[in-house]
């Protein structure tokens, strides 16, 4: 029998881990720690190969159903395709949503993001442990990467599909560890404002679509959804698995690299910002009030959660 509250509260959490994977800085594996699936989902995920894939499709076919249907159950199927469900539903109401304030609001908006980032990054710094050089070295190498990324690729990068097809692999192998936002890492990347942009657009299109408006609207985002997703898949059964190895064998330095991540990336929201001013012809000295109240309400919604749950650690 089917026990439809279960499967609704499923689906809550996954419109709570849609909503933190679409904000920046907010890690959708951090909620899933929150609301009791984390274990679960790992399970889920990592039980899922080429070859249970190979089963499930084969189920197209009467005399492999049984089978198809084996195959489904041993990777939870159902429980990731109504969480699945619970997520794209809230990262397209969430995305839809931020596109509106970069557009209305850009400076608070990515003072809103910087804020997000640096109370994550002081919310788990204190679990850092840089005891060792090897840690140390870790450390400074993560820092690293996501300072000189944010700078190299909000101007040279571009939004091309083998980007794109980089830039989901990345983003979307992150929604299963916890402090590590994959929506930080796409404004790394440059492409944050260009995705929510361009799902904005696909959606307008099918909207335009189902009232008989013809497929041209719809067309011209999709290909960049489809390589996005195809990213995503990939870097879900790759990047994330060896992730997920690293903070078994090698913990603490991981831990270490993970967290100087989110810190070099405060870069990203900051040159973001730097450039839509000088686009616009402002100073930062205007638009500092704008950037700085902003930051200072979403870090303090940050570390609330932090203080009274306590969970923003691996």
């Amino acid at each position: 029998m089917v026990d439809l509250r279960a499967w609704v509260g499923v689906y809550l959490r996954g419109l709570a881990m849609g909503t933190a994977d679409a904000v920046p800085g907010v890690s959708g594996g951090t909620i899933a720690l929150i609301v009791g699936i984390y274990e679960r989902l790992i399970a889920a995920v990592t039980a899922i190969d080429p070859e249970q894939i190979r089963r499930v499709l084969a189920g197209l076919t009467a005399e492999n159903r049984a089978d198809a249907r084996q195959a489904f159950y041993e990777v939870d199927g159902a429980f990731l395709t109504v969480l699945g469900a619970g997520i794209l539903t809230a990262v397209v109401l969430v995305l839809r949503l931020v596109d509106t304030l970069l557009e209305t609001l850009p400076v608070a908006t990515y003072g809103f993001f910087f804020g997000l980032i640096a109370a994550s990054a002081v919310a788990l710094f204190g679990a850092v442990d840089l005891t060792t050089p090897r840690r140390k070295i870790a450390a400074v190498a993560g820092f690293l990467v996501a300072f000189l990324a944010s700078g190299y690729a909000a101007t040279a990068l571009g939004h091309a599909l083998p980007v794109v097809f980089v830039a989901g692999a990345v983003a979307v192998s992150a929604m299963v560890l916890p402090g590590l936002s994959g929506s930080l890492l796409l404004v790394v990347l440059g492409q944050y404002a260009f995705m929510a942009d361009t799902l904005s657009d696909f959606f307008d299109g099918l909207a335009a679509a189902a009232r008989g408006g013809g497929l041209d609207a719809l067309l011209d985002p999709l290909p960049t959804i489809v390589v996005f997703c195809a990213g995503g898949l990939v870097g879900l059964f790759t990047i994330a698995h060896a992730v997920r190895r690293a903070l078994e064998t090698a913990r603490a330095a991981t831990f270490a690299f993970l967290v100087s991540l989110v810190v070099g990336a405060l870069r990203a929201p900051v040159l973001e910002v730097s450039m839509r001013l000088t686009a616009a012809g402002e100073s930062w000295a205007s638009a500092l009030p704008r950037f700085g109240l902003a930051a200072v309400v979403a870090a303090a919604g940050v570390l609330a959660v932090d203080h009274y749950a306590g969970v923003l650690e691996y």
